[in-house]
């Protein structure tokens, strides 16, 4: 399979970067290309993965709705301009998005199933882009600080454009299909055994642009790692 994953840095060209394999790819069962539900898959590395303080996997979310995410980012190493392959950045980018109501977000994407979540702004134009589909979207609460991943970016209509949102696929509603697809494995995670660690919230911007600088790198629970993180998007 000529399929891995890069580690430990924000930058593909980076000498340091440390190359994984993949051994074979879980594709969610009912994933279906012509709406785009349930577009989620996990990876298998051929090795495991020694975390540090440049690798470390995050917590799975354990409430479905937005009301009570604090501050949410989105990062890839995707088009900081639309339809223009050349403006793909070797440099990790990020920058802030707010989760927005589901029914509202149905107004703009009739079809949004509720394994769906829309995030963007109504009069910013940040947003994730071609080649950011797979990466994380993530957010802090502000009662334990601590990173969860809420979703993965899907589809979208062009990309930032004001008033209409990126597309992400809901990570809550896979914690059951997680954990038994990593117990066939033998590689067996359980969210209810995880023991979490607070950690920093993303620094406040003084000059953001969309995909603007570097992702903040936080800490995480030592769990089996999420690969839905990591997630291979089909196209």
């Amino acid at each position: 399979m000529d399929l891995s994953i890069v580690l430990g840095t924000n930058d593909l060209q980076s000498p340091f970067l440390e190359v994984k394999g993949v051994t074979s790819i879980v594709i969610h069962k009912n994933f279906e290309r012509s709406t785009m539900d349930n577009d989620i898959a996990l990876l298998l590395l051929n090795t495991e993965i020694k975390f540090s303080g440049l690798k470390e996997p995050i917590c799975m979310p354990r409430q479905p709705g937005p009301t009570k995410w604090n501050k949410c980012w989105v990062a890839g190493w995707g088009q900081t301009k639309p339809d223009d392959k050349n403006s793909e950045s070797s440099d990790l980018k990020k920058v802030p998005i707010v989760i927005m109501d589901w029914r509202e977000c149905t107004k703009v994407f009739p079809k949004l199933t509720k394994n769906m979540l829309c995030a963007g702004y109504a009069n910013k134009s940040y947003d994730s882009c071609q080649g950011d589909s797979g990466g994380p979207l993530v957010c802090t609460t502000e009662s334990d600080r601590k990173w969860y991943q809420v979703g993965i970016i899907s589809w979208g209509r062009s990309c930032g454009q004001k008033n209409i949102p990126g597309i992400y696929t809901l990570l809550y509603n896979y914690g059951p299909w997680i954990k038994k697809v990593t117990e066939v494995e033998g590689r067996s995670y359980d969210p209810e055994k995880v023991r979490t660690e607070e950690v920093r919230a993303p620094p406040p911007e003084t000059q953001m642009r969309s995909k603007a600088s570097e992702f903040p790198e936080p800490s995480g629970p030592r769990l089996w790692l999420l690969l839905c993180l990591l997630s291979y998007i089909l196209f």
